[in-house]
């Protein structure tokens, strides 16, 4: 399908390389990924052929970024067909039970905090054990200067909507750890981005 019908993301582009080194580091040679807000599907397209021994779920409440999901993942064997998923559903319908990768970037701050409880919440149902979520966004952390960019970005983002804005890390440790997560791994990207790592703690 012609690049006319896909829409593009430039942030998505930028941090696709970044984050598959992230999913490189991590993941091991097989298993089963559920992506939650896929956007335009730039992130799945990317990733799912770097990754020729996982299955790639992609999942979006609107119908738009389903659309272009499936443009953009045309081909794609690797590559499910898009779900229609609202992370604040009590049951993901259609979402296979276990799976070893839960996988969200930038719904954090560009939603209400309500989805990062369902996040959290739904991630645990779901990953196996064993199993990740990796979420990539900005965040605020205790003890570390925000950046300009990031305290620009807040700002603009609550403008927007009063509901959205960046996160503070602790708080989002907080809601984690209601559902049986804790932060494993954290990675520094570029931006003054963070693409964190959670899992169960070890038995």
């Amino acid at each position: 399908m012609s690049t006319d019908h896909r829409p593009f993301s430039p942030a998505s582009e930028r941090n696709r390389g970044p984050i598959l080194d992230v999913l490189l580091q991590l993941l091991p040679p097989q298993g089963t990924a559920l992506e939650i807000a896929c956007g335009t599907g730039q992130h799945a397209a990317h990733f799912a052929p770097a990754l020729p021994g996982w299955q790639w779920w992609p999942s979006d409440p609107q119908a738009e970024a389903l659309q272009s999901t499936a443009a953009w993942c045309e081909g794609i064997g690797n590559v499910q067909p898009p779900l229609q998923l609202d992370v604040m559903s009590p049951d993901w319908t259609g979402v296979p039970s276990e799976v070893d990768l839960v996988f969200c970037a930038n719904m954090i701050h560009i939603s209400p905090w309500a989805t990062t409880r369902a996040l959290m919440q739904g991630a645990a149902r779901h990953l196996r054990a064993g199993g990740l979520l990796l979420t990539y966004g900005p965040y605020f952390v205790q003890g570390e200067p925000p950046s300009p960019g990031n305290l620009a970005f807040d700002a603009d983002l609550k403008q927007r909507n009063a509901a959205w804005g960046i996160r503070w890390l602790h708080e989002v440790q907080a809601e984690a750890a209601a559902a049986g997560l804790q932060l494993q791994r954290r990675f520094d990207m570029p931006a003054h981005n963070l693409a964190l790592a959670w899992g169960r703690p070890a038995a």
